[in-house]
């Protein structure tokens, strides 16, 4: 018994000595001595900004996605916590929702209103949610909802869709109207050889229609009765003494009858009534028509010849009535016809005929053409060019900026930040390349070129969506 004891005493005696030759190995008293001096500081968090403005949702405060519209408890009785117009939301990889302070959006209390399909498509939700590709709704904020059809692109879409800008300037818009017309010979420029007393015609000149003749040159001879006896009695009277004066007295009435003002000087030189008058052509031209044949009775007013100059003609053009706006008086014209391929005459618009034709709904148009060697002839066919637009420098932006619905016509203006506003605007003149905008913009604004029928179909869309939502978000 006390043989066992002696043991136990002597293997305990060895076992304290080896730990305590460890412990010593190892310093162990030393750690514990530096553990127990230490003391372990907590981790400072940053706290997170409380959020301002109004309370658009809850959210559960686990940051499982689940959300409400109205305050309500979790299944174990906890409330939801609010969020408000300041706090953004984000998604992290498992789902659960971080809040995330908007400094901008703090500081203006935006309010958003409702959030949005992120594709399109006409569906929108009170509270975030994802749709079924896992993509968050958009935020719709107050104010965005007034003005919908206000287009917001980033800046890589943007170079991929193509969107390019032009300035609207004050430039002159013109454009050139192609129509059909006619040579026809200057109404001013007809002269018509006709007795005003009855009378013998002799002697007619060897020229017939289509016959050059000049000023001055004889066509014919007569011999009138009524003539004879004014001319006796103006030959009397020079031999009388009288004083000769072609505007007065029986002189004046031998040029009313129509006697050239040759002859009457001829008489009053010779103190004779010839027997028979010279009557000479009045003026250089082509003869249109001659009905004088010699030995004939020619009645008062009886037309004789009918002469033309045609070193000046016009072109009668037929332009379309929607055409009129933009041809002006005076606008410069090019004209080419048929038979002299490679040729141009310049002209410009003399008058625009007052009244529209019923069957072709055309205007006639009339144009002077110098035409001094005779190449246009009457009745040709014309190709006519005339230079429309306006004729002061206006607003004008490219053609390919407006986009024309048929009941409105409206012009993207680039508001920066890539944000794109449709303004309805009243068009002016349509030139080659350039439309004038008479209301809607001003000189320096940025207009959209290319590109801008995307823009529309977003805009539209922005719209109904908007529409659709009015009646459904009420935050």
């Amino acid at each position: 018994m006390t043989a066992g004891r002696i043991m136990t005493t002597l293997f305990l005696a060895a076992f304290v000595g080896a730990a305590g030759y460890w412990a010593g190995k190892n310093d162990v008293g030393a750690q514990l001595a530096l553990s127990s001096r230490l003391t372990f500081q907590p981790t400072e968090t940053k706290p997170q900004p409380e959020g301002t403005g109004a309370v658009i949702y809850f959210r559960h405060p686990d940051g499982l996605p689940q959300y409400a519209a109205e305050p309500r408890n979790t299944d174990d009785g906890r409330p939801f916590l609010a969020v408000r117009a300041s706090e953004d939301f984000s998604l992290s990889a498992s789902g659960a929702m971080a809040p995330i302070v908007d400094v901008a959006s703090a500081t203006t209390e935006r309010k958003i209103l409702y959030y949005r399909n992120p594709m399109g498509l006409p569906d929108t939700s009170k509270v975030p949610k994802k749709d079924s590709m896992g993509m968050d709704y958009l935020p719709v904020y107050e104010g965005e909802a007034s003005d919908s059809s206000t287009v917001k692109v980033s800046l890589g879409k943007l170079q991929r869709t193509g969107v390019k800008t032009a300035i609207a300037e004050t430039k002159t818009v013109s454009r050139r109207i192609r129509v059909p017309g006619t040579v026809a010979l200057d109404e001013r420029m007809i002269s018509i050889v006709a007795m005003r007393a009855d009378a013998f015609i002799e002697d007619v000149a060897d020229v017939t229609t289509g016959d050059r003749i000049i000023q001055g040159q004889d066509l014919f001879r007569f011999y009138s009765k009524e003539i004879a006896t004014v001319g006796a009695e103006y030959a009397a009277e020079m031999r009388a003494g009288a004083r000769s004066n072609p505007d007065e007295g029986v002189a004046l009435r031998l040029k009313n009858l129509g006697v050239p003002t040759e002859a009457i000087a001829r008489i009053a030189a010779e103190r004779k009534v010839p027997q028979s008058i010279a009557y000479t052509a009045p003026r250089d031209g082509v003869i249109l028509e001659r009905m004088a044949v010699s030995g004939m009775m020619a009645g008062a007013g009886d037309v004789l010849f009918r002469i033309a100059d045609v070193s000046r003609v016009w072109v009668i053009a037929d332009v379309p009535e929607y055409e009129l706006n933009a041809v002006r008086q005076g606008a410069s014209v090019s004209v080419s016809v048929r038979n002299l391929p490679g040729t141009t005459f310049k002209g410009r618009v003399d008058l625009i005929y007052p009244e529209v034709q019923m069957e072709t709904r055309t205007t006639k148009v009339r144009i002077e053409l110098p035409n001094s060697d005779g190449q246009l002839m009457s009745n040709m066919y014309a190709e006519v060019e005339i230079e429309a637009g306006a004729a002061e420098a206006v607003i004008a932006v490219p053609n390919s900026a407006v986009i024309d619905t048929g009941d409105r016509q409206i012009l993207f203006v680039d508001r920066g930040e890539g944000r794109f506003e449709p303004m309805d605007v009243v068009l002016g003149v349509r030139g080659e390349d350039l439309t004038e905008i008479t209301q809607g913009i001003v000189a320096g604004d940025r207009v959209v070129v290319s590109a801008n029928f995307l823009l529309d179909a977003e805009s539209n869309l922005n719209a109904a969506l908007s529409a659709l939502a009015g009646g459904e978000v009420t935050p």
